[in-house]
């Protein structure tokens, strides 16, 4: 496994994510335990450190390690990816799923929400990525999604039910296996043939089953929603998050903003075209998922426009190619181009998922007694997030595990 080395990175231009601007002269103490020891001027960082090595860095941009907030490292799509995760056995799923872990650190993914996975994989692989014997991103899970008899994702392997007490029996299957948080389909969506955007699949009482189960238990919700008047009943009853909401309203968004729901727009998945052709989809599904792109956009501009809570979540494997960057950037640079701050949008990436998880504690920026997770670039995110594009380096828990300069060290 990969140990942390104890080192102060000076010459930097630091984005803390606290502050909305680019800090120059700057220097991060990294401690052999993975944790950032002083941040702050140079000089008085290599005071603090004593003896610790120096690692140059040339000007380089540093910044806190992405958090994607939807990602599933088993995606099944129609298609060839449902057909290869189908056929797989249980020991080639997990190690499907750590080569995807695996691209998603190397793409800035630090911090990774697994919102529904299959025959519970993703429990091993957390667990083989906390032991360092697989390279991936810090996991939190909601294992599997649940839905209705026939809803959204059973083929994707959601977890089934009917009436409350259904519910409430899938719901504790989940935090029995260690689910961090419950995902649960709430509607239909792009990607089930027999079923629309806006086919309403639960009743009230069967959401609020899962919302009382998951709040004793102190689990957040988080839904698959698409219509506005699904995500409403949901929103009343208590949810914590919806994910995509295709179709969104001023009200329901407000609405949102009141009760401090947040969202997770995955706006790319609504509008990447050549990853469906690639994946191989049916073409109902990307004639729908095409679509419903105009007005998943305007859904995203009435959250930004009414104060929702927003964090980023791509849908599309985070690593995945998208018009010559990942679809995690691709997701950071729409939410920009729909009308969000470059300051919000970077905070909507690193520290406002932290604060979802309940981790803002450790996780989310560059702070002392944070975890190091930290990027490198060459360019200032704090004018572009498009910066990103310039990514070269990730380091987690003071763990260089991807170094394209060679500038920094990582012990095996």
């Amino acid at each position: 496994m990969y140990t942390a080395t104890e080192q102060v990175l000076v010459n930097l231009a630091l984005y803390d994510g606290v502050a909305d601007h680019l800090q120059p002269d700057r220097g991060v103490w990294i401690g052999a335990d993975g944790t950032i020891k002083a941040v702050g001027a140079v000089d008085d960082v290599l005071a603090e450190a004593g003896d610790a090595r120096v690692v140059d860095l040339h000007g380089d941009v540093v910044m806190p390690g992405l958090t994607n907030m939807h990602v599933h490292l088993s995606l099944g799509l129609p298609g060839h990816l449902a057909d290869t995760v189908h056929r797989s056995n249980l020991a080639e799923l997990v190690l499907l799923m750590a080569d995807s872990a695996r691209r998603t650190l190397h793409a800035g993914i630090t911090t990774a929400r697994l919102v529904g996975e299959s025959r519970y994989a993703d429990f091993a692989l957390r667990r083989g990525i906390e032991a360092g014997a697989v390279d991936g991103p810090r996991i939190f899970t909601a294992g599997h999604a649940l839905c209705c008899t026939g809803g959204h994702g059973w083929e994707a392997d959601a977890l089934e039910a009917d009436g409350a007490d259904g519910f409430r029996r899938i719901t504790r299957e989940q935090i029995r296996a260690g689910a961090d948080l419950i995902k649960v389909c709430v509607s239909g969506g792009i990607a089930g043939q027999f079923e629309a955007i806006d086919t309403p699949q639960l009743l009230d009482d069967e959401m609020a089953a899962v919302l009382r189960v998951a709040h004793d238990w102190g689990r957040k919700v988080t839904a698959h929603a698409g219509p506005a008047d699904t995500v409403r009943r949901a929103v009343e009853l208590g949810l914590d998050c919806v994910e995509h909401g295709y179709e969104l309203t001023d009200e329901v968004t407000r609405l949102m903003a009141d009760r401090g729901v947040w969202y997770v727009p995955t706006i790319v998945v609504s509008r990447c075209e050549q990853f469906f052709r690639d994946s191989g989809v049916p073409g109902w599904l990307m004639d729908r998922a095409l679509a419903a792109g105009p007005r998943h956009w305007e859904s995203l501009q009435h959250a930004i426009r009414n104060g929702v809570p927003i964090a980023l979540g791509s849908d599309m494997p985070p690593h995945a190619g998208y018009d010559e960057t990942s679809a995690t950037v691709r997701e950071l640079e729409f939410m920009v181009d729909a009308g969000m701050s470059v300051a919000d949008a970077l905070k909507a990436a690193t520290i406002r998922p932290a604060e979802w998880l309940d981790r803002a504690d450790t996780l989310g920026s560059v702070e002392v007694g944070k975890h190091a997770d930290l990027l490198l670039l060459r360019d200032d995110p704090t004018r572009s997030v498009s910066a990103l594009r310039t990514l070269h380096a990730v380091v987690k828990g003071g763990v260089a595990y991807r170094d394209d300069k060679h500038r920094l060290r990582a012990s095996r």
